[in-house]
């Protein structure tokens, strides 16, 4: 295949930034995205210049990091997979791609397609926990009996890799998918009841804080979100929210 990239290059956070086109061709087809922007690396370093910068470690669909914006889709045009998990077969030969950071206020560009998602982090920290008895009078978890229907629920919402296609998605930059799986995980489960109003609260609050959006209820979020977080989890994180608010 050949192909005619066009990538957002910028230096640093303080570089204004530009598109720069490059020509690239004996892609294969079973190539996985991140792959073909190695291929891309190794030219560029051969030529002896600037390689592209982009984020990636697991590359099995786990860990989130590969955060790129391909031809205006988040993780690009296919659907359920992260960009390491999208093939070059979903592209043709002689395309045109156009290869971005994910854009947001709260997501700032650090280096060409690498952005700084550390406001997840701070998300999650202001309360996406439990806090646990260590004095020696813990209770397994596994001894704990839980509805089968709220486990699954649960479990569903933990999927999320907090890799931020949602925030990249919504045209008001909103994290209310990624939060509001965070929230349900834990006030689905008996161990997060515990702390469940200042959870929410909290978690909410931060997220207004780091700058993100509110909700546009178009639903593109679900859409691109690799792991298929429900709209659910909103409306859930909304009602315990509500009932926090009247506490």
């Amino acid at each position: 295949m050949k192909l005619t990239l066009k990538i957002w290059r910028q230096k640093n956070a303080q570089d204004k930034g530009k598109i720069v086109d490059y020509k690239i061709d004996n892609i294969s087809p079973d190539m996985s995205f991140l792959e073909m922007l190695d291929v891309l690396n190794d030219q560029l370093i051969m030529a002896g210049d600037e390689p592209v910068a982009f984020d990636h470690d697991c590359r099995e669909g786990i860990c989130g990091m590969c955060s790129l914006f391909i031809n205006g889709e988040a993780h690009g045009p296919d659907r359920g997979v992260t960009t390491c998990q999208l093939h070059m077969r979903m592209f043709k030969d002689g395309d045109t791609i156009y290869i971005e950071p994910f854009r947001a206020k709260a997501f700032p560009v650090i280096k060409d397609l690498i952005v700084d998602r550390s406001s997840f982090e701070r998300i999650q920290q202001a309360g996406g926990f439990i806090s646990v008895n260590t004095s020696g009078n813990t209770i397994d978890a596994n001894a704990i009996p839980i509805n089968k229907h709220d486990a699954d629920t649960a479990f569903d919402a933990a999927t999320c890799i907090s890799c931020g296609a949602c925030v990249a998605t919504c045209k008001n930059a909103s994290a209310m998918l990624f939060v509001s799986a965070k929230v349900s995980q834990l006030a689905l489960l008996p161990q997060g009841k515990v702390e469940a109003t200042e959870r929410v609260l909290n978690m909410v609050s931060q997220m207004d804080a780091e700058g993100f959006g509110n909700c546009s209820n178009t639903g593109a979020c679900e859409i691109e979100c690799p792991k298929g977080i429900s709209l659910e989890n909103i409306a859930r994180m909304n009602r315990e929210y509500l009932k926090a608010s009247l506490k």
